[in-house]
């Protein structure tokens, strides 16, 4: 079986992962922060783990400003409908998943306006366009750090100049690059960063978060859902301090003991290390692609400026004809049609039909990209 899907969700994981799961079930399994015995103080130093070891990885000067949660989805949705008003004016790009283009659309519906900024065929944006889109009442440019279609880099440190220049707060959604590419909040002027666990930092489904920079002020932060938090008990009303004030009910302390042991890999390897794994990869399957007959591949086709995923169509087949080809006489799995990313598929011209994604990780191998070469071969030949 080969496993071309971890754009979707990473798999294999780091044995660890599983070890330190196991660990948290066996050994203590209590609610962290919930109780005063040496169980639920063990769980509680086991999410503080998790908060210091993704404020490591993303150079984030305060973990207590690691907020946890569900996954990218949930953090974009607390920093979009917790931080914008109605009247006020946010800036995104047509590359966009639609973790951020459905928050917006249902808060354009409330009154926010929304600039979304047309980027190339290819699936890059202009860092002058988003200045010339610029408006009195802008208050927030949210982009993603990377397509999850065609793997196309954002330029984030670029629109954080914009944004620094501007008075503006900038929204990152790193689902595609956190883990796989370097990512320094400080060092690029993220205000604030959407993360995910189950993708490339190697923990389990239903984790990730947000971190929240310095230049964000809480008290203008709107908490998605308010509830015990283990704080500040003797108050009806929900803490006014990071991280509680975002964290109400009990959380998923042993995916976060998993999420812990993915990112401690992460850091241990090397995010540059992984970098250049894939990126060589990559570059390998994009160059064997076009070289087929019949294969059409999608975006820049230049490795360095993307991350380990690639789209591509076969001329004569559906997309989904191809994937569930791929998987029943090829054991390749992969994901097929538009991604969760309309918005992305017009830009690129693969709307409505969408596109075969191949996404690649830190254990994809060569082997494994010259048999799916192969497999995508005997397909464009059989279709001519």
């Amino acid at each position: 079986m080969i496993y071309f899907d971890n754009a979707a969700t990473s798999w294999p994981k780091p044995p660890g992962v599983v070890e330190a799961m196991v660990h948290f079930m066996d050994d203590v399994g209590a609610n962290p922060g919930r109780s005063g015995h040496r169980l639920s103080v063990e769980a509680g130093r086991i999410v503080y783990d998790a908060r210091e070891a993704v404020a490591e990885l993303f150079n984030a000067p305060d973990p207590l400003r690691v907020v946890f949660g569900l996954n990218v989805t949930e953090a974009l949705n607390l920093a979009l409908r917790g931080l914008l008003r109605p009247g006020d004016h946010v800036i995104t790009s047509s590359m966009e998943h639609n973790s951020m283009m459905r928050p917006l659309r249902a808060l354009e519906r409330e009154g926010v306006e929304v600039t979304v900024v047309r980027c190339s065929p290819e699936g890059f944006l202009d860092p002058a366009d988003v200045e010339k889109a610029l408006r009195p009442n802008t208050v927030m440019i949210a982009l993603n750090h990377a397509s999850n279609v065609v793997g196309a880099l954002l330029p984030v440190a670029e629109v954080a100049r914009i944004a620094r220049q501007h008075g503006l707060l900038l929204l990152v959604d790193a689902a595609q690059t956190a883990g796989a590419y370097p990512i320094d909040v400080q060092a690029d002027g993220i205000d604030l960063l959407g993360f995910t666990g189950h993708k490339s930092l190697y923990g389990p489904m239903g984790t990730g978060g947000l971190i929240i920079g310095e230049r964000v002020d809480p008290a203008r932060l709107e908490p998605l859902k308010r509830g015990g938090t283990g704080s500040r008990s003797e108050l009806e009303e929900q803490p006014d301090f990071l991280p509680d004030m975002c964290e109400s009910g009990t959380p998923n302390a042993v995916g976060l003991a998993g999420l812990a042991a993915g990112v401690r890999w992460v850091l241990e390897r090397g995010v540059e290390t992984i970098r250049a794994h894939e990126v060589a990869l990559t570059q390998r399957l994009i160059d064997g692609l076009r070289e087929i007959p019949g294969v059409t591949v999608y975006g820049g086709l230049d490795a360095t400026h993307q991350t380990a995923t690639v789209s591509f169509n076969i001329a004569g087949l559906e997309p989904s004809e191809v994937g569930l080809r791929l998987d029943e006489e090829y054991g390749i799995m992969c994901r097929v049609g538009l991604h969760c990313a309309p918005a992305a598929h017009r830009t690129i011209g693969t709307f409505p039909v969408g596109t075969v994604r191949f996404g690649l990780g830190a254990f994809s191998t060569v082997e494994e990209i010259d048999a799916a070469l192969e497999a995508v071969r005997q397909f464009a030949q059989e279709a001519q």
